[in-house]
């Protein structure tokens, strides 16, 4: 099997899937995912089977997992993202040591492609908001339920909801169950987060468009109706991931 080397291993575990990738310290390369409840120290040999770099930086928000994915490692060294290493940006914040690591690769890679102000977005398993101040610091965010716990629950919790893959929904008034739940999902994420900006962006005192920059699975899903948004970056933290291993190491 051929072999590909790197100056950086990036790894982006996060609570339904594990990314890997291969980076310089200039560009992102080759990835690879995982489901992260499969994750384990076979599937991570399989997952990284012929590459070779020099330093790994980890994002973890699932501890048990991120602490067998630095076993596996040992004894080689993992650049553990947190608020004690350098970030690109400063922390304005309370309990920096509480702010989830993917959280902060975002800020990061947020802050180092459009400046600030910034505001990023990212659709995962719960649907987060990181602001970065006028000052280039991180300040906070918002959190809440993800698109997939909602529908989720809804099926779980009624008998005649059906699970439902999420899409474009193709009106706001629903001709069928599947249609009708579509539209509060979509519809209503897409208010949620055209609210949550506006909220944040009136504590800012910024009179502007507030810049937003939006990644995770459902990005471009709800980026489609929301002109709020300047921009997908579906890799948006693998790539604060690069940006912080370089100012490490």
């Amino acid at each position: 099997m051929s072999t590909t080397t790197a100056d950086f291993l990036l790894i982006d575990n996060s609570n339904s899937f594990t990314k890997f990738a291969l980076s310089s310290r200039k560009k992102i390369g080759l990835v690879r995912k995982l489901r992260t409840a499969e994750l384990s120290a076979a599937s991570l040999k399989n997952a990284l089977v012929g590459w070779h770099w020099q330093a790994t930086v980890l994002s973890s928000v699932v501890p048990s997992k991120g602490d067998v994915i630095a076993d596996f490692l040992s004894p080689a060294p993992v650049l553990r993202v947190s608020a004690r290493v350098k970030l690109g940006v400063g922390v304005d914040y309370p309990q920096p040591k509480t702010i989830g690591a993917d959280r902060l690769a975002n800020a990061a890679a947020a802050f180092a492609q459009f400046g600030a102000p910034i505001v990023v977005v990212d659709f995962g398993t719960a649907v987060s908001f990181d602001i970065v101040s006028a000052a280039g610091n991180y300040v906070g965010g918002v959190i809440a339920p993800g698109l997939e716990a909602m529908t989720d629950y809804l099926h779980q919790r009624t008998a005649l909801l059906p699970k439902i893959s999420l899409l474009e929904p193709p009106g706001a008034i629903g001709k069928s169950t599947k249609d009708a739940m579509l539209a509060g999902a979509v519809y209503g994420y897409r208010g949620l987060v055209r609210q949550i900006l506006q909220e944040i962006s009136k504590e800012l005192q910024i009179p502007r468009r507030l810049p937003v920059v939006a990644t995770g699975g459902y990005a471009e899903l709800i980026a489609a109706g929301l002109p709020e948004i300047k921009k997908v970056q579906p890799e948006l933290t693998l790539e604060g991931l690069r940006i912080i291993g370089t100012l490490n190491g």
